[in-house]
């Protein structure tokens, strides 16, 4: 990311950002992927929503930018394959069981971590974990991933426009 994408997108003060978190070629991994195109497609106004292939440290520092984040990822099943776990980071820990495979050696745990001794956290932060049980190089969703990646899109609409109702608007 760049200053001029920073920059693009500085109207919107404070934003709200959905990120979602994955790996195209790793079957159930690119769920997250699949929820921010859908939600582009849709142009939520007051909404910067992105891919991200990985988590970066220096992404961590646009959330004191914003109202509300939103990151959509895949985690490994712990419960059932498909089923969606929404946590409020700033309200509860994530849970022990929860485990978000990764490429990388930076992740979701990591950057919370980072984000929380840099004291970059933004007033809201909301994780939609969905539970994938393949992360074998593929492109194709579990069948209960694929459904559980549209009811997590319609939760996000729904979530971001309640925030946006609650926020002060400019006169």
């Amino acid at each position: 990311m760049t200053a001029s994408f920073f920059e693009e997108h500085e109207h919107l003060s404070p934003p709200i950002w959905i990120v979602g978190i994955g790996n195209d070629y790793r079957s159930d991994d690119r769920v997250g992927l699949v929820v921010v195109r859908a939600l582009q497609a849709l142009q939520l106004p007051g909404t910067v929503v992105m891919e991200c292939p990985a988590i970066d440290p220096v992404f961590v520092e646009m959330w004191r930018a914003a109202s509300l984040v939103i990151l959509v990822d895949a985690a490994a099943v712990a419960t059932t394959v498909g089923t969606i776990h929404r946590i409020d980071v700033l309200t509860r820990p994530l849970p022990e069981q929860l485990a978000f495979p990764s490429t990388h050696s930076f992740g979701i745990v990591e950057a919370l971590a980072l984000a929380r001794t840099l004291e970059l956290l933004p007033p809201a932060l909301v994780i939609y974990a969905i539970e994938g049980v393949n992360f074998d190089m593929g492109t194709c969703l579990s069948p209960e991933v694929e459904q559980a990646a549209h009811n997590v899109m319609q939760q996000i609409v729904a979530e971001v426009t309640r925030h946006a109702c609650a926020r002060p608007h400019p006169s």
